[in-house]
């Protein structure tokens, strides 16, 4: 994720810009369009053959380009910002459970405390993981042996993950440390994990319908190629800047919105999961007062950073 200071350099943002995946993906399907462009004004000023098409019938399409478009922006930014809102809820369960769990276990219970404290901070590593390339142990932090290989044989490692936790939970509750009001308080702050889990989930499984989103493709496609042949009466060569400069917006429009639908993987401008994934872990052991020193040997996942 690319994070800057908004409105504090007008220039150097839009320098960070071009740095960006995206950006030169659009800048090469423009150099494409304004290659094109040349050949049809170059054909056209050296024939005899005057296109029939007139630049007003390009605005009336445009209109229907232009609402089709901000659908697909907002639906897209949609996704992203109801992305950013399950992991903000995620930091806030996951404290809260921990302040609950700290709050309940007697003193003396280190163990208990070191358990809840690695595991939930694993199931927001692990979460991260799952919603890209799928989950492993090499992120987790301080697995036993036997953990790691019960967890090996798992494919979906933070459910797994969250049975440790509540399992762990009704067992204290049996053994009468915890009364039932303290564990009917702590179930649902449990149950709010795997909520966010779903949801996250949904997120990524149910991606734009195919047929919409092909569909805005041919239609920027085919209004780039047959736009040349409605300018050129009017501009002559000057139709090449004005083409490439439509087509830039249109195609960035759609690329920008390509790249935010899916917020949870690695591109510049997809949600920095890692990074709250490692800040919730740093925040239960500091609540639990446990020490996670074994864990700081952990590479720090890296973003693009804009100051």
């Amino acid at each position: 994720m690319i994070v800057y200071e908004s409105n504090k350099n007008w220039f150097r943002d839009i320098w960070h810009l071009t740095t960006s995946w995206t950006i030169r993906k659009i800048i090469y399907g423009v150099l494409i369009i304004g290659g094109y462009t040349l050949a049809v004004c170059l054909t056209l000023d050296y024939t005899t053959y005057e296109p029939r098409l007139h630049s007003s019938v390009f605005s009336l399409l445009g209109i229907v380009l232009s609402i089709l478009l901000v659908f697909r922006t907002n639906t897209a930014y949609d996704r992203w910002w109801e992305g950013r809102k399950q992991w903000g809820a995620l930091v806030n369960n996951c404290r809260n459970l921990s302040v609950m769990l700290h709050a309940t276990l007697p003193k003396e219970d280190d163990e208990s405390r070191s358990f809840y404290a690695k595991h939930i901070a694993n199931f927001c590593i692990a979460l991260k993981d799952h919603l890209r390339a799928g989950a492993t142990t090499d992120n987790l932090v301080l697995l036993s042996d036997e953990e790691k290989a019960e967890l090996n044989k798992k494919k979906h490692k933070p459910n797994h993950i969250s049975f440790w936790i509540y399992n762990r939970m009704q067992q204290t509750y049996q053994t009468g440390t915890f009364d039932e009001a303290d564990f009917i308080n702590l179930k649902p702050q449990h149950q709010a994990l795997l909520d966010i889990l779903g949801a996250c989930e949904r997120i990524l499984k149910t991606p734009i319908p195919y047929s919409y989103a092909v569909y805005i493709k041919i239609y920027i496609t085919i209004y780039g190629l047959m736009l040349p042949f409605g300018l050129y009466n009017d501009f002559g060569l000057y139709t090449i800047p004005i083409v490439m400069f439509i087509f830039f917006a249109m195609i960035g429009i759609e690329l920008m919105a390509q790249e935010i639908e899916e917020p949870f993987g690695l591109d510049c401008n997809d949600l920095s999961t890692a990074d709250m994934a490692h800040n919730i872990k740093n925040n239960v052991f500091e609540i639990f007062e446990v020490s996670h020193a074994r864990t700081e040997s952990k590479e720090k996942e890296l973003y693009t950073k804009v100051h």
